[in-house]
């Protein structure tokens, strides 16, 4: 943090036109059928100008493996991407599932990406694997995949304090730095730029509500898939929260699948599509996002068809006011600080109209 910053000034947004809270966009980079990682990619870059033009708050990317339909495994390289083409957005991962990752590899692309955008990047961590157990041993080269309150905390202790270069003397990591990192300021002419990324917890759950509290750190909760849990998980939050240098006070972003169209039919079809996509993932089929056609023709089974109605009675979706006021409704009930929409369809054309209506309900501004 810099010397003439107080605590949370570069983790509070501030609410653009009409909007309750600020609105930020998290992106999964989805493939549809038919379509490339590199189309994925490029809608990527569209929509991440298009959040900045609009004056969307942050953009997030999420760390997913081994899916076919998702391209996101790769963070950091993406964010270099799409800081090459942006100058203001907040840019960060939602999250990096920091067990998958030496903690010191973590802290070199995040300080790198601090060096290509200064002021403009945030580590968002997770300790889920982003994956099944199979892969998940596979990215870390071993059959133990402990994400329980002993190693968690232990990784996010290590990962803080080779961002900050302060392992005490005597510790078998005092000799080892973070580049680009503080280092650079304590060598022979060294300048060194006054921010850090800041660090986030992501959850689904408790655990991590409680160490972002105990840690006074800003907390992002995974509403779009465990939106039964978002209300004990962010009172847990704010229950647990103790004032620290990075915040004196809660500030929670909640992540919500919503999307509009023009017609409500339109949207009623896009969300179908989507959860087509869940069911096969969750059944051990995953693949690329289906269209909505291929998922009118599928003939779902009674579980099946439950578990959609089930997924879809959380994804805000339908026309452009209808979705202002289910986020509307959605901020009052939570009283979350920020609101991170995340749009899941076939195209990316879909993706980039949801949020310029969605833009466009709230008064947004408009590019000049």
């Amino acid at each position: 943090m810099a010397a003439d910053q107080t605590p949370g000034d570069e983790i509070r947004g501030a609410a653009q036109g009409s909007a309750p809270v600020p609105l930020s966009v998290l992106d999964l980079v989805t493939v549809g059928a038919g379509r490339t990682a590199s189309d994925a990619l490029r809608t990527s870059v569209d929509l991440v100008r298009l959040a900045e033009n609009r004056g969307f708050h942050r953009y997030w990317v999420a760390e997913h493996h081994s899916m076919p339909g998702v391209a996101s495994s790769s963070p950091a390289v993406i964010l270099a991407h799409l800081a090459a083409h942006t100058d203001r957005i907040r840019l960060g991962s939602g999250g990096v599932m920091l067990p998958n990752h030496a903690p010191l590899v973590i802290a070199e692309q995040f300080g790198t990406l601090e060096a290509m955008a200064p002021g403009r990047i945030d580590l968002g961590l997770g300790r889920a694997p982003g994956t099944d157990g199979a892969t998940a041993a596979a990215l870390r080269r071993t059959e133990r995949l402990n994400e329980g309150a002993d190693d968690f905390p232990q990784q996010l202790a290590e990962l803080t304090r080779f961002l900050d270069d302060d392992f005490p003397d005597g510790h078998p990591y005092r000799r080892i730095h973070a580049v680009p990192g503080p280092v650079q300021a304590t060598s022979p002419g060294g300048v060194q730029s006054p921010h850090r990324p800041p660090l986030w917890l992501l959850g689904s759950s408790g655990f991590s509500a409680r160490l972002a509290g105990v840690l006074g750190l800003p907390f992002a909760f995974a509403h779009h898939f465990s939106a039964q849990n978002t209300i004990p998980a962010l009172d847990l939050y704010r229950e647990s929260f103790q004032p620290s240098a990075v915040l004196d006070e809660p500030y929670a972003v909640i992540g919500v699948s919503a999307l509009a169209a023009d017609e409500e039919k339109e949207a009623r079809r896009q969300v179908l599509a989507a959860a087509l996509s869940m069911v096969r993932l969750r059944t051990g089929r995953p693949g690329l996002v289906p269209s909505p056609e291929e998922a009118e023709a599928y003939e779902f089974s009674p579980l099946e068809r439950d578990f959609v109605d089930s997924w879809n009675a959380n994804v805000i979706h339908g026309t452009p006011d209808e979705v202002r006021s289910g986020l509307d409704d959605l901020t009052k009930r939570t009283g979350a600080d920020e609101l991170m929409i995340t749009a899941n369809a076939h195209g990316g054309d879909v993706r980039l109209r949801s949020y310029e209506l969605i833009a466009d309900a709230y008064g947004l501004p408009t590019p000049a």
